[in-house]
């Protein structure tokens, strides 16, 4: 275990970190926190770009949830501006949808000792561009079988505050991992991640002439907008000639938007 978090403290450069049996155990811990943290009424998630219990766990601590403003799942950083000070929290994804770099670091500018900066890393872990601590006071990561360390099983939370405060709700949450397992997926992720960010430039060169969300970032899904029903079948025709699974949108997780979402993370890249 201890190899492991050492590990993890490596990726992220926070101090602090605990194992959690899924990522949205660690997501629920962060928004305990802080609510503890910064008693206030409000808990911001971003309008697309996010992941299922963004919307789901506020509600469960009293908050009123306050949708950012994004495009095509970068988060406006003025809007969070014009509503950072009646946050308990601020939660998001870097990459957003696993597709949209985020600005990280004014996200952490604005939200920094006004409320808690949660940056979900499960689809950058390992990518010390993106999954840097630096820029948030907790990261929440899972370990499902679509994300960047994709051992079907749990997840982290990590800070650079003392989580052995919060031990008492912290104990709750048990856990059955594989130590020996984990330690070989954190190890290899960097790796994994570079084979997803080829995969996921191939794609782009192929569908060079379609409109594609964050071309030119790093990304572990491309997401293709169409316009008309020909340009879905179009890309719908792509992913099933080369195998690769799709989800259609508008969706929360991915973009409010008319796209197709080419799920090239779901790939068994190791």
């Amino acid at each position: 275990m201890n190899k492991c978090l050492s590990l993890i403290k490596e990726f992220t450069g926070h101090q602090h970190g605990k194992l959690m049996p899924s990522g949205d155990s660690a997501v629920y811990t962060a928004m305990h926190i802080a609510k503890k943290k910064y008693p206030k009424g409000f808990f911001l998630i971003p309008e697309e770009g996010g992941w299922f219990s963004y919307e789901k766990f506020p509600k469960m601590f009293g908050f009123e949830i306050v949708r950012i403003k994004t495009n095509k799942g970068v988060i406006d950083v003025e809007d969070l501006q014009k509503n950072i000070n009646k946050a308990s929290g601020f939660i998001y994804q870097n990459p957003g949808g696993y597709y949209a770099k985020q600005f990280a670091k004014q996200i952490y500018d604005i939200c920094k000792d006004k409320c808690l900066c949660i940056m979900d890393i499960s689809g950058s872990i390992g990518d010390k561009e993106l999954c840097n601590g630096d820029y948030a006071d907790a990261t929440i990561c899972s370990f499902g079988r679509w994300k960047a360390i994709n051992l079907r099983y749990g997840g982290v939370i990590t800070s650079n505050f003392d989580l052995r405060s919060y031990n008492d709700f912290l104990r709750m949450f048990k856990t059955r991992f594989d130590y020996e397992e984990l330690f070989n997926k954190l190890s290899n992720a960097g790796n994994r991640l570079k084979k997803l960010y080829e995969i996921c430039n191939k794609v782009k060169n192929d569908l060079s002439d379609m409109e594609i969300a964050s071309r030119n970032e790093k990304s572990l899904v491309v997401v293709v907008k169409f316009r008309t029903e020909k340009e879905k079948e179009k890309i719908i025709n792509y992913c099933e000639q080369h195998n690769y699974e799709y989800v259609e949108c508008p969706k929360y997780i991915r973009l409010n938007d008319r796209a197709i979402s080419i799920e090239i993370k779901r790939l068994e890249v190791e």
